[in-house]
């Protein structure tokens, strides 16, 4: 018994310490540091308008209304709004991360696709008219279900239908989303891309709106 107590005493003792510091002290040490160095991005990347929270620059938002720029289709469920005890779409529900799992020779991926294309030219005539290609992040859900942002042609595609909704002039809408684009991290690590909400939010600012 000795022995066994011998050998079992030290295995206990580094059991013990490395749980204090790996499950108690580095994450009390991260977190700390995390506040401290970046406050905002430990915080969840919040955003507020007129001093209440309205979202995060991390998870998109389903904006539907023509004076707005539209992010990318999102392929998450939640409970039903008419009978809790069943699910339905639930577009970027956070709580439900999640792919629609249908692979590239699914019916079902073909006729949502097609849909999709059928109601992006619907809602975009003006471009359409222009000859504007339909850019392939407005017609595809992303893999999370929750991705915020969209590449600059997407959001160009639907600059004339926000700029007639918001009675704006082209150039000035065309401006904002460049001013709005974040470029690749280190100038090639990444794509061009555009945050849905931030964008939005800088267009209610210029025209006092505020809807969804």
């Amino acid at each position: 018994m000795t022995n066994i107590a011998r050998q079992i005493r030290p295995a206990l003792v580094l059991f013990l310490l490395l749980s204090v510091l790996t499950g108690l002290l580095y994450p009390l040490a991260m977190t700390g540091l995390g506040q401290a160095l970046f406050p905002r991005q430990a915080g969840g990347s919040l955003l507020t308008h007129e001093g209440k929270i309205i979202g995060s620059t991390l998870i998109g938002q389903n904006f539907t209304r023509p004076e707005y720029f539209h992010g990318r289709l999102s392929a998450t469920s939640g409970p039903d709004a008419a009978d809790p005890t069943k699910t339905g779409p639930l577009p970027y529900n956070a709580a439900a991360s999640a792919a629609s799992n249908l692979g590239p020779t699914s019916r079902a991926l073909a006729d949502r696709a097609k849909a999709s294309v059928a109601a992006l030219k619907a809602d975009n005539p003006d471009a359409v008219a222009a000859g504007l290609p339909l850019p392939v992040d407005l017609v595809t859900a992303s893999g999370s279900g929750l991705d915020p942002e969209i590449s600059p042609a997407a959001a160009s595609f639907q600059a004339m239908r926000v700029a007639k909704a918001r009675h704006l002039s082209l150039p000035v809408v065309q401006d904002l989303i460049a001013r709005a684009t974040r470029q690749p991290l280190m100038g090639w690590l990444g794509e061009k891309r555009v945050n849905v909400l931030e964008l939005n939010l800088a267009l209610d600012g210029m025209s006092g709106g505020q809807a969804r």
